[in-house]
């Protein structure tokens, strides 16, 4: 149809449908899917024209087509289906029941000229009430009658924060010092640290609040609740001395608290933020000088909180901004997102974090002078991203992680799969690199024409070359979000025996901030590339017959679970 569109096609023309599909939608009478859903259950609203009796709504866009036109997908596809009408309320049942039947004779009688061939679909209706569902096919069961999730079937929005809080769960990162999502209210989580830091849009330098902290006797509080800015809050060349300053002091303090130690003289610290040094000595007010669990965290685990965690791993580890950088993705496993602007303030004030290390304190200014002119190549293109860790052996991510060798290597990263694009080395580059270690697949556009499915087998065999020699691949297209985001899921279908709803979310929530897209066909590959998974695993003795049985969702409904998920992003 995309191709015809391009070529001569008239407008207005009636499309044929291929006589070789035949689905099976399900539709509940009432259209309240917030409760006693089934399985692929879709609303009669989605796909019948409101204030007309028996008309299925006409979805394709009148001028012109999109390849990412998911939230039509569910709709098309009731139009070629049988369809089960249930509810409990029998009349509605079968008053909708019937609408439907005549929009399918409606719509028969439109296509009649593709001749015999076309199916006949039926309209069956279930008048049994939802209970007969929960207590004898609990496996069908969604959404139960009380409006909760069951976890029987597949929750694109539940798995994705599944897979979001596996890869983000708080992690220590310094003595005492720990990063991660902001935990439950009142959780056994949240009681077992001290101190909570939460980085946020709202978030405010408050270095003193730390600092009373430590002076001050608080053992009758179980922890305290205080905030940062968030990353990328702070833009350069506009942030002022202030804010250097208090974000160096917020270093400090969360040094001291979580060692149990106060500094040897006091720093008089006003409530904005201002610090001015004295000469009287230092007395606190009380001894409690015991070393405090420290939660750095936001609600996902890493965008708003890598600024404060790059700065304090540098400042805690006398590590200049840039190893730190590597240092805490590598070395730590986190995962974490940043901003340009980030890495302009953390390069402007890494002298002064390694200047005021307590694990620099030996070190003269030339040295530590030195150590941050020494900055390795691969920083100066760093617009604050890395590539995507979805595996260990496979990273995900853009033109321009590909185009910067010196990163990946750091990274360990020694081989790169380009899918449709090229990256632009300098001469002599690829050379060292090692022309072996680069694969180039030609001549896939992300136009919703060109397949993908004939490179699979070569794109994951390069990917678990790697994986054998030990080393990593970096997966690339242009932006990193369908063509290279759609061998990743792949290389997660085979390698973790995931079905695809499950591997989609399992690279989208490990994408980070950006969302994977791959488009209709390469979403439609991935789903019979799911089939033929499970062919190859027909003959494996230790395969349970309920991952023989056949797809874990069917298209329409990861085309609308898939559309719901990327609404809040669309423009």
């Amino acid at each position: 149809m995309q191709q015809a569109f391009f070529i001569a096609r008239k407008k207005r023309a009636l499309r044929k449908t291929p006589c070789c599909l035949r689905g099976l939608t399900v539709v509940k009478a009432n259209g309240n899917l917030c409760e006693s859903r089934l399985k692929g259950a879709i609303s009669p609203q989605e796909f019948m024209r409101p204030g007309v009796d028996g008309e299925f709504v006409e979805m394709d866009p009148k001028e012109g087509f999109s390849v990412r036109n998911f939230h039509i997908q569910a709709a098309k596809t009731a139009v070629t289906s049988d369809i089960i009408v249930y509810g409990d309320d029998a009349h509605i049942v079968r008053t909708v029941g019937w609408r439907i039947a005549a929009a399918q004779v409606k719509w028969r009688e439109r296509h009649r000229s593709q001749g015999p061939r076309l199916p006949e679909y039926n309209t069956f209706v279930c008048v049994a009430p939802f209970t007969e569902f929960e207590k004898r096919y609990g496996d069908l069961v969604a959404v139960n009658s009380s409006g909760l999730l069951t976890g029987a079937v597949l929750d694109f929005f539940y798995q994705e924060r599944t897979e979001m809080y596996a890869m983000t769960k708080a992690s220590e990162i310094s003595k005492n010092v720990w990063l991660g999502p902001t935990p439950e209210p009142g959780s056994e989580e949240e009681r077992q640290y001290d101190v909570l830091i939460e980085c946020s849009d709202v978030g405010r330098l408050n270095p003193a609040a730390l600092r009373a902290i430590a002076e001050k006797s608080h053992s009758d509080a179980k922890h305290r609740d205080l905030d940062f800015p968030s990353s990328g809050s702070i833009p350069v060349p506009t942030w002022s001395h202030a804010e250097a300053d208090g974000i160096l002091d917020t270093c400090h303090w969360i040094w001291h608290l979580s060692h149990g130690t106060l500094p040897a003289d006091a720093v008089d610290t006003d409530m904005d933020g201002d610090v001015s040094m004295s000469d009287a000595p230092h007395t606190p007010e009380t001894n409690d000088l015991r070393p405090r669990k420290i939660l750095i965290h936001c609600a996902d685990g890493y965008t708003e909180s890598t600024m404060l965690a790059i700065a304090y791993f540098s400042y805690s580890t006398g590590r200049p901004v840039a190893d730190a950088w590597l240092d805490l993705h590598t070395v730590m496993k986190r995962n974490f997102f940043a901003y340009p602007t980030d890495v302009a303030l953390l390069t402007a004030i890494a002298p002064r974090l390694l200047r005021e290390s307590p694990v620099c304190v030996d070190k003269d200014l030339s040295e530590i002078t030195a150590m941050v002119q020494n900055e390795p190549k691969w920083f100066a293109s760093l617009d604050g991203s890395l590539p995507s860790r979805v595996l260990d052996y496979m990273y995900l991510g853009n033109l321009g992680h590909a185009n910067n060798p010196d990163l990946l290597k750091a990274l360990g990263i020694t081989q790169i799969l380009s899918v449709g694009e090229t990256a632009m080395w300098r001469e002599g580059e690829l050379e060292e690199w090692g022309p072996d270690n680069v694969l180039a697949i030609q001549g896939v556009q992300d136009n919703g024409i060109d397949p993908l499915t004939n490179e699979f087998e070569k794109c994951l065999e390069f990917i678990d070359r790697g994986r054998r020699k030990g080393t990593a691949t970096l997966v690339h297209c242009r932006v990193g979000v369908s063509r290279s985001a759609t061998i990743c899921i792949a290389e997660v279908m085979r390698s973790l025996n995931m079905s695809f709803p499950r591997a989609y979310c399992f690279v989208r929530a490990r994408r980070l901030n950006v969302i994977i897209q791959p488009h209709l066909r390469f979403a439609y590959e991935l789903l019979k590339w799911e089939e033929l998974l499970q062919a190859t695993r027909q003959g494996d003795s230790s395969t349970s017959e309920l991952e023989k049985a056949g797809r874990e969702l069917e298209w329409g409904e990861i085309a609308r679970e898939i559309a719901l998920m990327n609404r809040p992003y669309a423009r």
